[in-house]
């Protein structure tokens, strides 16, 4: 599972705002921008392209 003090200082590279765990789906939401990053292998991929809308 990825870090906490990871969790606390990760932002989204859209918008700046907080990103929160959704741990079943293994992603990191950003409420604001409605985008879903993926994490692989722990390491969260917080690029813009391979986030989905929801």
């Amino acid at each position: 599972m990825i870090n906490r003090k990871l969790l606390k200082i990760i932002v989204c590279p859209v918008c700046k705002n907080k990103l929160f765990l959704k741990k079943e789906k293994l992603e990191l939401i950003c409420v604001i921008d409605s985008l879903a990053y993926p994490i692989i292998d722990n390491i969260p991929v917080l690029i813009k392209d391979r986030a989905r809308k929801f």
